[in-house]
């Protein structure tokens, strides 16, 4: 990195049972294991869905920019991350797979798709799971 901008901070304590929280306070959010992993299924969030908010927030911003510059309206677009946890064969741990969804109204799916690709080569979270999860850019309507 040749200069950072800046930096979040975040603490967990009691891990997928406990709570995270933000060095500034906005953030104070109660963990629960979900039932599908043999937890609680209690009401605090998990950090899948943490990971999904902000794969999808930054990938949104990424596909502003791309479609800025090609001056294509993305303004009512959505991005739908689904992060899913599971078995890793090669270890007999679990590891992360992610499915981006985009939608741009009045845009056609080729068009779409396009703008997607596009827009995971330069967002930030795409350029760091690359390589190290699958990740699948699918256009939809």
């Amino acid at each position: 990195m040749d200069q950072g901008l800046y930096t979040a901070k975040a603490t967990a304590q009691g891990g997928r049972d406990g709570r995270v929280s933000s060095k500034d306070g906005k953030l104070d959010l109660k963990l629960s294991m979900p039932k599908e992993l043999q937890g609680s299924g209690g009401e605090g969030t998990n950090p899948e869905q943490l990971f999904a908010c902000g794969y999808a927030a930054c990938y949104q911003s990424a596909l502003q920019i791309v479609a800025g510059k090609q001056k294509v309206d993305v303004s009512d677009s959505k991005v739908t991350a689904n992060v899913t946890i599971g078995k890793d064969s090669s270890n007999g741990g679990l590891k992360l797979a992610v499915v981006l969804e985009v939608s741009i109204p009045g845009q056609d799916q080729e068009n779409v798709q396009k703008l997607a690709d596009e827009a995971h080569q330069v967002c930030p979270y795409s350029k760091a799971t690359r390589g190290n999860i699958d990740v699948e850019i699918k256009a939809v309507q």
